[in-house]
């Protein structure tokens, strides 16, 4: 906890506790610092400092957060998935315009309070949900990631939610890549019991 010195005012105070938690502080934050939530209210209306998400705060002088590092403060226990994940892998050419993240399904409520950010929540059991588990640098940014071969898996998981084309180059492109472990696919496949219908796609591609 920071404590108001001499030649810190209530302001640079604020913007101390801003500054020590990465640029982007939790109403949460200035709590534990002995700033209520009036308070804050109070600053962010002067302009001392800006409101960028419900319960979340920067800096107005700041150049502005990038999304990764919004993820990374706003959903600390989500995942890059799906649609991200492919395109981190370079598994698809398509760029998402949103990012497919997985939470836990006790996550709702935190993920209805994100306003106006660009993501497509994917709701994941809790015995699924560490599975394949990795990170990845993100600008600069390490975020949570499912492996690639988790990320496969969750392609077959949500066929029906892909475009056939994105499907097609995923699996392809993931057959042809060096860095596969098809030991660790064919036991997340067991796992999420999708066992049959990745194997028979993947034997088709590995061996045609």
């Amino acid at each position: 906890m920071l404590k108001v010195g001499i030649c810190l005012n209530k302001t640079e105070f604020l913007k101390k506790v801003i500054e020590n938690n990465g640029g982007i502080a939790k109403t949460s934050d200035f709590a534990a610092n002995g700033i209520n939530k009036y308070e804050v209210a109070a600053f962010c209306k002067k302009g001392s400092i800006e409101r960028i998400r419900r319960g979340f705060y920067q800096l107005p002088q700041s150049n502005g957060s990038t999304e990764e590092q919004l993820i990374h403060k706003l959903l600390p226990q989500g995942i890059i998935c799906v649609e991200s994940a492919l395109f981190h892998y370079g598994y698809s050419d398509f760029s998402p315009r949103e990012w497919s993240i997985a939470v836990p399904r006790t996550a709702t409520r935190t993920i209805k309070n994100i306003e106006e950010f660009p993501m497509k929540a994917y709701y994941i059991q809790k015995e699924f949900l560490d599975t394949g588990k990795s990170t990845g640098n993100f600008n600069d940014v390490i975020l949570p990631v499912y492996d690639r071969e988790r990320t496969i898996c969750d392609c077959f998981k949500y066929r029906t939610k892909l475009d056939n084309e994105i499907f097609n180059k995923a699996v392809n492109a993931y057959a042809a890549d060096e860095k596969k472990n098809l030991a660790n696919l064919s036991e997340y496949a067991k796992e999420m019991n999708l066992y049959i219908k990745v194997m028979n796609i993947m034997e088709v591609l590995l061996n045609g």
